[in-house]
């Protein structure tokens, strides 16, 4: 035992002596026994934290992993912060969970230390999606509320993402003062497992209803959807969340004929039939894919087990399926949304549009075209839903996303929302068919008017305490001496948004940055390529955001226009030594 540091074998006797079950002490104590020191301080060596979307990480026993005793620790001290903020009241939470291994357990663990503090509690008795969550604290005038889901991650993980009174997650100060409390748990004895009782009402089909029937109200575009309302839709659920809510969603807006995708339907938190339940990678479709040929669909849709990302594929014009990023869905639906309001005459002049800084930056360029204001938030949407709150009485919010596959269109929840995202993404696809042209099309379109811009994430995985001091050595390098040149273009302009400060590199000329504070990097080169580099808040991730452009005159120039970027971001990645 000599190979544990001091701190990781003191927490490991913690759990050891303390008021914990006899399985996870039996668990310690096995690895103990396989002298698995790696393992152990990894699961040891710190508490987890909230990030950028709360707790998530791996499941099993220790401090630093998910287990009933660190989400009961979460959940005491959420409910220590929500007391001392809302000391007069009767504080009510909601809380839902997904279809991951052990979800519903940690789901009730937190409905009962929620309700052994004296908080009411409204409980999803079945896996809902993430934005119902967001959706119904509103509605039921909750003072915060909990996910149980991991989002994307592999199988062997879960999580729990706290939201705020406006049914966000929280931002600062909320943030730090939360983590304060649960940092100020220092025994498992401080935290109260046994319910009182009459604290706990189950919820079920009648918010589902109320939730749906006020998406439908968004819709701008019936009179397409009526005429095309046999599009052959490609649905998937990736065995998650998605198939309670979406495949209703797309009836209630018109679509008539709708191909689930069979051996993905039913919830099953071990993800039989895919690697990464993630619509991001193309392995996770590859089942949607193969039903979208079988059909000969006009789109295809998958979610992620929370049903808050989506992944969408169309046909390209030679009738072959290509997947679109995560900026090329989110700038043909900003490019849609605003192009309806137009033609409706929506426009009062207080509408706007909210994306991070990560996102593409071609959504800016639509936004000024069409003369509607485009605001910039770090990367989480969080800060995205905070905007929303704040500006709920001055301005019209249309829609917003993040590169990460996550939308929101209208304001009724204030997290990214993969359901009224599918039934939005339907509604484009029939307004552009209905005008004799596809998605595929309509994004070439967008970038003969606007630019051809190709975004490329590279992410590079360092696990474990070793793997977090490489990815802060890695920033402090990146911080202190920056690269002079990237792709064969001369960097110009650094944005560090931890110390809020950008600085123009040629004339040193530095002027403050009006966000809050974040360790993100970005460089910004002469030709207008922008490369963010960002480490993870929820995995044990660095990320690289590579934005590329050039002019596209002809739609016959697109792939090999394509391919130019493709070779420029390759060279920016490799001049970072990534």
């Amino acid at each position: 035992m000599q190979e544990l540091e001091p701190s990781v074998l003191n927490k490991i006797n913690e759990w050891l002596q303390g008021s914990y079950d006899n399985e996870t002490k039996q668990q310690i104590q096995t690895l103990l026994d396989e002298k698995s020191f790696t393992e152990l301080t990894d699961s040891f060596y710190k508490d987890l934290e909230f990030g950028t979307g709360g707790l998530r990480g791996l499941m099993g026993p220790g401090s630093n992993r998910i287990n009933k005793y660190t989400i009961g620790s979460a959940t005491q001290g959420l409910a220590n912060f929500l007391k001392k903020t809302y000391p007069e009241e009767q504080i009510k939470v909601a809380i839902a969970h997904d279809c991951r291994n052990n979800s519903a357990f940690f789901a009730e663990i937190t409905a009962d230390v929620f309700a052994a503090n004296g908080i009411y509690v409204y409980f999803f008795q079945e896996l809902r999606p993430t934005p119902e969550l967001s959706f119904a604290i509103r509605e039921l005038g909750c003072k915060s509320g909990v996910m149980l889901t991991a989002s994307h991650n592999p199988k062997e993980y879960n999580g729990y993402k706290a939201y705020g009174y406006d049914g966000g997650q929280f931002v600062s100060p909320a943030d730090t003062d939360v983590m304060t409390e649960v940092s100020a748990i220092k025994s498992i004895d401080d935290v109260k497992f046994m319910p009182l009782p009459g604290h706990l009402e189950l919820l079920g089909e009648e918010m589902d209803e109320l939730y749906l029937s006020k998406i439908i109200k968004l819709s701008i575009s019936p009179d397409a959807i009526a005429k095309q309302r046999d599009l052959k839709i490609v649905y998937s659920p990736i065995h998650g969340t998605g198939i309670t809510l979406i495949p209703k969603a797309l009836a209630l807006f018109g679509f008539t004929n709708v191909h689930l995708v069979e051996k993905q339907v039913k919830p099953d938190g071990n993800f039989p039939t895919v690697i990464y339940p993630n619509p991001e990678e193309k392995e996770a479709l590859t089942l949607a894919l193969e039903k979208g040929a079988e059909v000969d669909a006009d789109l295809i849709m998958a979610t992620d087990p929370d049903a808050d990302r989506i992944g969408i594929a169309i046909k390209n014009n030679d009738g072959e399926f290509i997947l679109l990023n995560g900026n090329q869905t989110g700038s043909l639906l900003i490019n849609y949304l605003l192009t309806a309001w137009a033609q409706k005459g929506l426009f009062t002049g207080k509408e706007y549009i909210v994306k991070t800084i990560v996102t593409s930056y071609l959504i800016d360029e639509i936004a000024k075209a069409k003369n509607v204001e485009c605001y910039n938030t770090l990367t989480g949407f969080k800060y995205i839903g905070e905007l929303i709150t704040r500006f709920k009485d001055e301005k019209v919010f249309i829609g917003g996303g993040e590169e990460s596959y996550g939308y929101l269109i209208g304001d009724l929840v204030r997290d990214k929302d993969a359901v009224v995202s599918a039934a939005f993404i339907a509604e484009m696809t029939a307004f552009y068919k209905n005008n004799g042209s596809s998605l595929y099309n309509a994004l070439l379109d967008m970038y003969l008017q606007y630019g051809l811009y190709k975004e490329k994430l590279v992410s590079v995985t360092k696990k474990g305490k070793t793997g977090a001091e490489e990815i802060k050595a890695m920033m402090e390098r990146f911080r202190n001496t920056p690269p002079t040149s990237l792709g064969g273009s001369n960097v110009i302009t650094l944005k560090d948004y931890e110390l809020s400060v950008q600085t123009d590199l040629i004339t040193g000329i530095k002027t403050p940055i009006d966000l809050p504070t974040s360790d993100v990097l970005q460089f910004v080169t002469q030709d207008g390529s922008i490369i963010s580099a960002r480490p993870s808040g929820t995995e044990p991730k660095i990320k690289f955001y590579c934005s590329v452009k050039t002019p596209l005159q002809d739609k016959l120039a697109y792939e090999q226009k394509s391919q130019e970027l493709e070779v420029k971001v390759d060279a920016i990645m490799s001049d970072l030594g990534v």
